[in-house]
């Protein structure tokens, strides 16, 4: 009964953390520390919450992703559409896998979460203070989204192997650096997430295969479900605050949280 709940608490962790700015894999690396939830059923556990998050995107986006389907098959400019998010998924992929192969959990570690949270903290700061509030208008919005924009996402979204940078906060950075206004930024990171979660779920649950087994069946499906459910909430809650706010007060999180944990790390 013990671990169902921490399933519960971590599961919560994770829809919370995963589309916020906020670092879904330094809060869970930290939280598993709190919650002594550890070892191999913590990397199976991870691949569970995370197809939540997959199955939370698919569906608050199914009425969109069927209408960019139906205009693919008619030969329409969804295509370009879909070849933006490959080109800007595709970074993420290839130096997911190297960073993998040959740093492993190296970098998994408090300390590192809190540094990459503070450093994040401050950028979003800089780069709210620094903005050119003319980006705000429709016309920088993912209707004129183009290559180049892609590409500086995508390679702005590498820097969330560190674990505590956060793949959500690079990739919107990225486009906000890119010059997409803050909801459209905010929306190509939730369409980003697709393949990003998807490829990055698959392969861990390639290399870990042999952690599978049914002792531990209930404690993933029920972290799976609340990640799915809290991630679809976190997804509409952040669309309906980015319309009308900025990120500061996430930078602002971001920095204290780094702080708060390098103390109790020291």
């Amino acid at each position: 009964m013990v671990d169902l709940w921490k399933s519960i608490v971590l599961g919560i962790v994770e829809g919370l953390t995963e589309f916020l700015p906020i670092s879904s894999t330094g809060h869970l690396i930290v939280f598993g520390e709190l919650l002594t939830f550890n070892g191999e059923i913590a990397e199976t556990f991870e691949i569970f919450i995370q197809i939540g998050a997959v199955a939370a995107v698919i569906w608050y986006y199914r009425h969109e992703f069927a209408h960019h389907a139906r205009e693919a098959r008619r030969g329409g400019p969804q295509w370009l559409f879909a070849t933006y998010i490959l080109v800007a998924f595709l970074p993420a992929a290839m130096f997911g896998v190297l960073v993998e192969l040959l740093l492993g959990d190296s970098l998994f570690s408090p300390t590192v979460v809190a540094i990459s949270l503070i450093v994040g903290g401050i950028v979003f700061l800089l780069v709210e203070c620094l903005r050119d509030e003319s980006l705000d208008d429709e016309s920088h919005s993912l209707s004129s989204l183009t290559m180049q924009q892609a590409v500086i996402i995508g390679f702005a979204q590498t820097f969330a192997l560190i674990p505590g940078v956060s793949r959500s906060g690079a990739s919107i950075l990225g486009g906000m650096l890119a010059g997409l206004n803050r909801p459209a930024a905010t929306r190509f990171s939730f369409y980003l997430a697709l393949p990003t979660l998807s490829g990055a779920t698959a392969f861990k649950l390639f290399t870990n295969l042999d952690t599978l087994n049914g002792n531990n069946i209930i404690l993933l499906l029920v972290g799976a479900v609340v990640s799915a459910i809290v991630s679809w909430m976190a997804i509409g809650w952040l669309l309906r605050y980015i319309s009308r706010n900025s990120f500061v007060p996430f930078g602002y999180y971001r920095i204290i949280a780094g702080i708060v944990i390098l103390l109790f790390v020291a």
